[in-house]
């Protein structure tokens, strides 16, 4: 397609202003994206603050709504939220007032901060997702925790930028005394970035904030972790995952824990009991419990289906074989309280609790992400200890900056001081210059040698001023200033003097607010709900167009003998223009794997466990009714067995490996990628290596046999490849020829059958005995021999 001329966005000008759509839309972009990326969506590593909730704060302190108390200050009233949202939009954030009021509302949620910023009165929503009052209703005031954040905002802590419209001014940041990013954590979408991170306890992040202070930031990762052992949710509940889990997700910024309810079993009269609820995981409500429950017990038919799948039948009689009641007793005096009552006191407790874990929310996974504005201004995902470290450094300029500021007002104080002391010694002598100069200001200056500001002070000062008791106070001022000036001299000077008193900070600090910890951290085995499944012998039954269908007990002989792939015995029925695929003999508790066609040179390998498949009457249930293909895939092959049974992958390229039936198992109905296959390359059919099931269990192989269409057959050792628990594409079989192909790879101790086309499309095969393959023996990755077969190979299979 011919390129089209650059797009003139600027209209006819003097000068070349041209600039290509592609260009234009790139730059735009970037900056939308960079505009929500730093102006709404993330905190920042200094305050822990996004843009919205950090004016929300700043415009509750001018409107001087403290909490108060911290020094003996009375607090302020609480205000209409409109009032508080009226004066964010109008100053400092031109969006929506929904917006801005979600956000206070948001910052008053104690099941949604761990240390609300927002002392609110009124209905600030629940947990349960009930939305909060509108903004007319509702009264707030900044909490009393917020002192930690604007107590020195005054002191020249932070740089100040002009709002929008230029008419004031707004705070860069705010002088947060404790890194409130990991105490209330934060949670947000941008362009192309998220994050998601946790809330912690207020007294372990400060002690890991000394910890690395004193030890200038050599404390090893296994300390840090022993005094931040993971977060701290609001609603408390407990982190089961192991502390690997924690460690990696800090160190690495991102992961996900699992998170369960906690709860505690009342017993009733008679014998009788009922487990209660009283925690529930973050994100996580007793609504949510509830509607999880009643679509269990009480399934809808999906979309597209005429009745409910085995999946949701099962699951609802294992559920009501279990439960009888289920009600929610929250209220004020139990935040959470949601009370489950089983069928019969008989059921044990743990199996009780065990299928609820399991089939609800009360286990979940809480996802870790610690990505946020750092101090340099970009936004990243960082570790634990690179957000403790930014937040020292950016404390230790905080505080500089105060000592400089108060030190530059101790010095001006000073200065005036000694001024007012001159005067006092020579009282009489300034009262005439006054009196009888034109100018006393340069009169005074020139007489005493003043400056300008002393000057000035001295014409301003009142009589009364001029006691001798007044003469006594300034020179105990000026001594407590002069201390004052050592002392901030000093932490200027040196930076251990900076250090120490950020400790002493920080552990007064952490003395005011600290509370005890919420969640409990004890690692425990993720719940399973364990289906119950008789362990008999079945022969899982394929056909070519993917029906399956379980006949209890074993096959024939015959069928066993050639590993379940023989020809189909006259019991199997098929659909018309249907015929067998394969005869697997295993046993209820095994699975079936089914193999997707290549797509995106990737194979995707579906489970379905075998107590799953519909019984041997009838013509079975098609297997894409129990898995999800992906669009444009269809099922290639199949294999079943114990999860332990080895099996030898090929492809059509002539690479292959061997995985276990575990290795390729997955718990998504999608499955799972697994084979990596070359471009218009195919997967091969799958041959039993060992550890199968079977009325005559096979012996495991020794040696694989690899036909190609052209008619060549090549046997190696099966030792000589790799296995490879992770999929991939294997190593080389056979050496093939530009135009050919792999037919298929079978692992075999004795015999194989060459299946393939003869002459006017009729089906031939023929059985090799290990004295034919022995004469086509090489090492692997060879051409092997040319067969003299009669017909073009299409498939290879064990029989012994």
């Amino acid at each position: 397609m011919d390129s089209q001329p650059p797009l003139d966005l600027q209209g006819p000008t003097d000068g070349d202003t041209t600039l290509t759509l592609a260009d234009y839309a790139q730059t735009a972009y970037l900056e939308y994206a960079l505009s929500v990326v730093k102006g709404r969506a993330l905190p920042d590593v200094s305050d822990g603050q996004k843009p919205v909730q950090r004016r929300i704060l700043y415009s509750m302190s001018r409107m001087g709504l403290g909490f108060g108390g911290t020094n003996g200050t009375v607090g302020a009233k609480p205000v209409k939220s409109a009032r508080v949202v009226g004066d964010v939009l109008g100053r400092f954030h031109p969006h929506s007032d929904q917006a801005a009021y979600d956000a206070l509302v948001r910052m008053a949620q104690d099941f949604s901060q761990r240390y609300p910023l927002v002392d609110g009165q009124g209905n600030f929503g629940s947990r349960d997702g009930d939305g909060a009052a509108a903004m007319r209703y509702t009264e707030a005031r900044l909490a009393r925790i917020t002192s930690l954040l604007l107590d020195e905002i005054d002191e020249g802590t932070v740089d100040f930028i002009p709002n929008y419209d230029g008419s004031t001014e707004e705070p860069r940041l705010l002088p947060a005394r404790l890194p409130f990013t990991l105490l209330n954590g934060a949670s947000g979408i941008a362009v192309g970035l998220a994050t998601e991170i946790p809330s912690h306890n207020l007294r372990e992040i400060a002690d890991a904030c000394v910890a690395l202070i004193k030890s200038n930031g050599k404390l090893s990762d296994e300390e840090l972790l022993l005094i931040v052992p993971g977060p701290d949710y609001p609603g408390g509940a407990q982190i089961i995952s192991g502390p690997a889990d924690i460690a990696d997700a800090y160190r690495t910024g991102r992961g996900s824990l699992k998170v369960r309810a906690r709860w505690k079993i009342e017993d009733l009269a008679r014998g009788q009991w009922q487990l209660v609820v009283n925690e529930l995981p973050p994100g996580v409500s007793t609504q949510k419990v509830l509607e999880e429950i009643e679509e269990i017990t009480n399934p809808k038919v999906k979309a597209g289906k005429k009745a409910l799948s085995a999946d949701q039948t099962q699951l609802k009689a294992a559920m009501l074989s279990v439960l009888d009641v289920v009600r929610d007793e929250s209220s004020k005096d139990a935040a959470v309280r949601l009370v489950f009552e089983p069928k019969t006191s008989r059921i044990s407790q743990e199996e009780f609790i065990t299928t609820l874990l399991a089939q609800t929310s009360l286990e979940t996974s809480s996802p870790i992400n610690l990505t946020m504005v750092g101090i340099d201004g970009k936004p990243t995902q960082k570790s634990l200890r690179q957000m403790l470290n930014e937040w020292i450094a950016f404390r230790e300029v905080t505080v500089e900056k105060r000592s400089r500021h108060r030190l530059n007002k101790v010095l001006e104080r000073i200065h005036i001081l000694e001024g007012r002391q001159l005067v006092l010694l020579n009282i009489d002598e300034v009262i005439a210059i006054i009196r009888a100069a034109e100018d006393p200001k340069a009169a005074l200056i020139a007489r005493f040698n003043l400056s300008e500001r002393q000057a000035e002070d001295i014409l301003e000062i009142r009589l009364r001023q001029l006691a001798r008791l007044e003469a006594i106070k300034i020179e105990q001022e000026l001594k407590g200033l002069r201390d004052e000036q050592k002392k901030l001299e000093d932490i200027l000077g040196s930076p251990a003097a900076l250090r120490r008193l950020l400790v002493k900070e920080i552990e007064a600090d952490a003395k005011t607010f600290e509370d005890p910890r919420r969640t409990l951290i004890q690692a425990e085995k993720r719940a399973v709900a364990e289906v119950k499944v008789v362990d008999e012998p079945v022969t899982v039954i394929v056909s070519q167009k993917g029906w399956v269908r379980a006949q209890k007990g074993w096959a024939s002989e015959k069928a066993a003998a050639n590993g379940g792939n023989g020809t189909a015995a006259p019991e199997y029925s098929f659909k018309s223009g249907d015929a067998l695929y394969g005869a697997f003999e295993c046993r209820s508790v095994d699975t079936l794997l089914v193999f997707g066609s290549a797509k995106d040179k990737t194979v995707r390998v579906y489970t379905v466990p075998v107590a799953s498949l519909p019984g041997a009457r009838g013509d079975g249930q098609p297997v894409t009714t129990l898995i999800e293909l992906d669009a444009g895939t269809h099922v290639t092959h199949f294999f079943a067995g114990p999860v332990g049974a080895s099996v030898l992958l090929a492809n059509t390229g002539g690479y292959g490996f061997i995985a276990t039936v575990e290795n390729m198992m997955s718990r998504q109905r999608g499955g799972k990628a697994f084979i990596d296959v070359g471009e218009g390359e195919q997967l091969c059919r799958p041959s039993l290596v060992g550890g199968a099931s079977g009325a005559e269990p096979m012996p495991a192989a020794t040696h694989v046999a690899c036909a190609s269409t052209g008619g060549r057959i090549l046997t190696f050792d099966i030792a000589e490849l790799k296995s490879l628990p992770k999929g991939g594409r294997g190593l080389t079989l056979i050496d093939l020829d530009a135009k050919d192909t792999l037919a298929g790879a079978a692992a075999y101790t004795r015999s194989v059958k060459i299946e393939g086309i003869g002459r006017g499309g009729k089906e031939r095969d023929e059985t090799l005995e290990i004295r034919t393959l022995n004469n086509a023996r090489g090492s692997r990755a060879r051409k092997g021999k040319a067969a003299d077969l009669g017909f073009k190979p299409a498939s290879i299979v064990r029989v012994l």
